[in-house]
């Protein structure tokens, strides 16, 4: 435990260590097809970490389980499809990359938190009006709003899965196509966060260290996640995942 404490920014509560391999398994499960893990994992990692530091500590842990995903998925999609969204989504980088360096640790705690109830109401609302996020998507600047908000939001809180969906709605890919767009996309936009993520020095020896204690978790979770598309309801997962997020994002924002 001493360890620990001293070489990585892992805490000394033995809860917080559980909540910390939690979190990390949510890495893997995202990456294996379980979307909804994504969500819960920032909210985890924000409150053990703290909210700033830890958008530095998942990100390394994403971009190995993103490489995990893009082998595992490499035979669907292509690079050709991220294409349109890569500009708008570098600009939306830079922008959270300039408000994550001005805010505090309580503030950036509040932001994601509230980031992460929005992102809940909004992928509620697209399961229940799909076809008219569809329809959505002819309209002038869907592209680039959708790249723009997917830039911001993964630089502030790692989040922008439920973005990438709404995008992806638009092409009617076929799941294994889709899964390869998406897998492309966040290898890409994640290898490109890092050096901001660095110079704001949330990417340190110390953080590097924690990724390496929790890479187990990860890999485990990518194992947990594949059992669970094949064996439970991703329905009723989903549902108590939606409510379980929901209650830790609240309990960041007035913790």
């Amino acid at each position: 435990m001493t360890w620990l404490t001293e070489h990585t920014l892992l805490p000394a509560d033995a809860w917080l260590l559980v909540l910390a391999t939690l979190g990390a398994m949510c890495i893997g499960m995202s990456k294996a097809g379980l979307s909804g893990t994504s969500t819960l994992n920032v909210v985890l990692m924000a409150r053990i970490f703290g909210a700033k530091e830890s958008v530095g500590v998942i990100l390394p842990m994403l971009i190995a389980a993103d490489f995990m995903g893009y082998i595992v998925n490499r035979k669907g999609g292509s690079w050709r499809r991220i294409v349109p969204m890569v500009p708008p989504a570098i600009a939306g980088v830079v922008v959270g990359w300039l408000l994550l360096g001005k805010f505090d640790n309580a503030m950036a705690r509040i932001v994601i938190g509230w980031i992460i109830i929005a992102l809940l109401i909004f992928n509620w609302v697209l399961n229940k009006r799909r076809q008219d996020f569809i329809a959505l998507t002819e309209h002038h600047g869907f592209t680039w709003s959708m790249g723009f908000l997917a830039g911001v939001v993964t630089m502030l809180a790692n989040a922008a899965g439920p973005v990438m969906t709404v995008y992806l709605l638009a092409q009617h890919l076929e799941k294994k196509e889709y899964l390869g767009v998406f897998s492309r996309f966040f290898l890409f936009i994640n290898l490109f966060k890092l050096p901001f993520s660095t110079n704001l020095g949330i990417i340190n020896p110390k953080s590097l260290m924690t990724n390496l204690t929790l890479m187990p978790a990860v890999v485990i979770g990518v194992v947990i996640g594949w059992w669970i598309l094949k064996h439970l309801p991703q329905k009723i997962f989903e549902n108590v995942l939606f409510w379980l997020t929901a209650f830790a994002a609240v309990w960041l924002i007035w913790g």
